[in-house]
Formats: structure tokens, C-alpha cells, sequence
């Protein structure tokens, strides 16, 4: 058994807790929503305080929105990082660049503490199931202190190099992917709308011809159910997107559909959707074309 704090309890890092609880592991829970944390302790998370409890960890999930909060869960005021005994490992599963990968391995090796550049892909479902995707780099002593998580965790694990800023490099490849299809979905979606198709006629023929995606298959059903519960925000993407074009940008390459992806994200920020699922971009393309997506109107 391991002693395991899992630092932002959303809907990915309550599933990959909750994970970590059912393969026998001590398990505490931190995020800014005390409901959150009041649910997990309810459900077998450790009582006690993450920071008071520190230096019993054996290793820390971060699995917050971005770098900058990564930074402060780490080395903030309060930042854990200073707390952990030596020779524990920090994952660190949030969509990063990885110049800032590398920067945090830095600062955490000058601990003595190990740091795996683990981000994650899945979605919540694979979360819950402890069946997600980690794009990994690290040393072979964060690869080894971090096994207990990743088995927990994961049903694919991949190991893209000997330290950090390879698996963050491989996530802005997939989030260039996801990000686009996404709004490739919801482009199609209501262009098929504009023709007489409805969206669950769309999902039933599309998902089983050549112009399906995962992004289809688990965005799809969102919009045509018209429900936008947040899986996933609209708000990730013009962060993680922005990563990408930033990290294209320094490497001298053109972007230009996951420029216009972007854009489309931003619209739908400044629509007020920023809290909603992803799926909501559909609204997006519905406004511009006059169109009424089901649960609307």
C-alpha cells in the first residue's frame, strides 16, 4: 500500500482517486471545492490534512487546469513540493509546455524529490475505471516510484523518454488533435442540421462510417442529448490549444486548423460558455447559422 495525495478533485482527478482508493492505497484529497473533498473522505479518502501529512506521502497527483497552478499546488505559499520526503514523486498530469515540464523536474530533483511528466487521456469515464492513457517521461527512479499510481490509474502507460518534457510534448500533439476534432463534430453536426439531419441521425450513420472519432462518439451524444454538464470545459481549449500554437511557434510550424479551432473556442468563451462541456461549441455554429439544437428554444 501506498500513500498517495491526489491534488484537484475535478471530474479526471476524482476518478484516478477514487482508482487509487479501490487498489488499496491510502488516499487523501485535496481541490479548492470542499464538497469535493467532503465526497471523497465520505467515500474512503484519508481524514487527515495533505500538508500536515506531507512527509508521509509516497507520492502527490496534480491533476489541476494548467501550469500555473501546478506551479503553485508545487512551490507556492503552501506548495508541497518542499514538504515531501526524499525519494518521493510528484506525477504531473496536467496539458503543459514542455519547457515547463523541464523546469519543474529541475526544482524538484534539487529536493530530492522525483517528478514523472505524466499527462493523461482519457476522459472522466476512463478516469473512474482506472483505465487512462499516460503519456510519461522521466527517470527510471520516477518511472519506479510512481508504479504503484500508474498501475492504479492507467491501462496504457506510455514511456517516451529519460526525463521530463517528451510526454507534454506528445500531449499538445493529441490535445492539437482532440481540440480540432471536437470542433470538427460540432461543425459537422449543425452543417448536417442545415440539411435536414438531425443530430442523433447524424451520430447513429456517422459513428459508423469513416468519418467517425472519439471526439464524435463521446462529444456527439452531448449535443444531440442537449446536455452540457461539464466533462470536460469549453474553457480548457483555448489553453490548451494556445500550448500547442505557442510551442508550434517556437519551432517555426504553421497551425493554421488548430488556429482556427482556437477561434472558435474563444467565441464560445465570449458567448458566456467558457463552464459548460466542450460540446457546447455546437452553440457556436447554432447562433451563426440560426439554427435550434435540441433541448433549446
Amino acid at each position: 500500500m501506498a500513500n498517495i495525495a491526489a491534488i484537484g478533485l475535478g471530474s479526471m482527478g476524482y476518478g484516478m482517486a477514487m482508482s487509487c482508493l479501490r487498489a488499496g492505497h491510502r488516499v487523501w484529497g485535496q481541490d479548492i471545492a470542499e464538497a469535493a473533498m467532503a465526497r471523497f473522505r465520505a467515500e474512503g479518502g484519508d481524514k487527515g490534512d495533505i500538508a500536515e501529512d506531507a512527509d508521509a506521502l509516497d507520492a502527490v497527483m496534480v491533476v489541476v487546469l494548467n501550469a500555473a497552478q501546478t506551479e503553485d499546488v508545487l512551490w507556492g505559499e503552501t506548495g508541497i513540493a518542499a514538504r515531501l520526503r526524499e525519494g518521493a514523486v510528484v506525477l504531473s498530469c496536467a496539458t503543459v509546455p514542455p519547457d515547463f515540464a523541464r523546469a519543474m523536474e529541475a526544482r524538484c530533483v534539487e529536493r530530492g524529490v522525483h517528478y514523472l511528466d505524466a499527462p493523461i487521456s482519457g476522459g472522466a469515464a476512463k478516469a473512474a475505471q482506472g483505465k487512462l492513457s499516460i503519456m510519461a517521461s522521466g527517470t527510471a527512479e520516477a518511472f519506479a516510484a510512481a508504479r504503484p499510481v500508474l498501475d492504479a490509474i492507467s491501462e496504457t502507460v506510455f514511456e517516451l523518454g529519460d526525463h521530463a518534457g517528451p510526454g507534454s510534448a506528445m500531449k499538445a500533439v493529441n490535445q492539437l488533435l482532440v481540440g480540432v476534432q471536437i470542433a470538427t463534430m460540432a461543425e459537422a453536426m449543425t452543417f448536417g442540421m442545415t440539411q435536414g439531419v438531425a443530430p442523433q441521425q447524424f451520430l447513429d450513420v456517422i459513428s459508423k462510417c469513416a468519418g467517425t472519432s472519439w471526439a464524435l462518439e463521446n462529444r456527439g451524444p452531448h449535443v444531440a442529448e442537449g446536455d452540457y454538464t461539464p466533462l470536460s470545459q469549453v474553457n480548457i481549449w483555448p489553453k490548451d490549444l494556445g500550448i500547442v500554437l505557442d510551442v508550434a511557434k517556437s519551432a517555426g510550424f504553421s497551425a493554421p486548423i488548430t488556429a482556427a479551432a482556437l477561434q472558435q473556442y474563444m467565441v464560445a468563451v465570449g458567448m458566456g460558455l467558457g463552464r459548460e462541456d466542450d460540446a457546447a461549441i455546437a452553440k457556436v455554429y447554432a447562433r451563426n447559422a440560426g439554427l435550434t439544437l435540441p433541448g433549446e428554444g
